[in-house]
């Protein structure tokens, strides 16, 4: 008798999850892009070889995700990030005298294809050879430059961006329309930092003066990670709001 190695048993998933992943594929793949409908519950099942039942509890997990959204009595939608959705669910930077929220004015500074260091490399998962887009712009809220970002995108997703002239204030709305990228999570982590020449520059602020820095790390709905970005703001009127439910 001989001693085997324990196989591993195969991961089971319920048939509503599987039906739910490939509906997320064919979304990143582009069959459906944001803001179009789907095909009905039952077209769905039809094409998919299962029960409606079974479609539906994949929609509302999907729904429930903010990968779908739906109207009553017209059908069930991609998701889009328009700038009323990025205004409250991405953007979290208030101000402190309580005025309804705005999204600011950016105004890009530079635009350029750079070479990645180890710590970027690491971010992405990408190799020493492939290239990074970097973004240097300055948001304005009642015309005063508040926050200054550094954005970082892989190249391989986002071909020729780094040749834009110029670049919309929503950018999340702008990687899915472009490039059939939607970002579906972020993390996002805080510290204080002091201000350094080009801060003091570009935010009109003292040497050594605190700012609040934000580095976002930002998902796609594979998982991929698609932007990293650090958000250097001005608080001496701006507050960073998460509301928890």
């Amino acid at each position: 008798m001989t001693d085997k190695a324990p196989q591993p048993s195969p991961i089971f998933k319920p048939l509503y999850k599987q039906v739910q992943e490939l509906i997320t594929e064919r979304i990143i793949e582009g069959v459906w892009k944001p803001g179009e409908i789907l095909p009905s519950e039952f077209q769905l099942a039809d094409l998919l070889g299962v029960s409606q039942g079974t479609v539906r509890k994949a929609l509302n997990a999907l729904t429930e995700d903010n990968v779908l959204f739906r109207r009553q009595g017209v059908g069930t939608f991609v998701s889009e990030h328009t700038l009323q959705k990025m205004l409250f669910h991405f953007f979290h930077f208030k101000s402190d005298n309580g005025d309804i929220p705005e999204l600011p004015y950016a105004q890009l500074l530079e635009t350029r294809l750079i070479a990645p260091d180890d710590s970027l490399r690491s971010v992405f998962n990408i190799a020493a050879d492939e290239k990074v887009i970097e973004i240097h712009r300055v948001r304005s809220i009642k015309n005063t430059a508040s926050i200054r970002e550094l954005i970082y995108l892989p190249h391989r997703y986002f071909m020729d961006l780094d040749k834009e002239e110029k670049l919309p204030h929503s950018l999340y709305h702008y990687y899915q329309q472009h490039f059939n990228i939607t970002v579906h999570k972020a993390t996002d982590r805080l510290k204080a930092v002091l201000a350094d020449e080009q801060d003091q520059s570009i935010l009109n602020v003292a040497a050594g003066q605190p700012l609040l820095e934000v580095t976002r790390t930002a998902r796609a709905l594979d998982g991929r990670t698609v932007e990293y970005r650090i958000s250097r703001a001005n608080s001496q009127d701006l507050h960073y709001l998460v509301e928890l439910n």
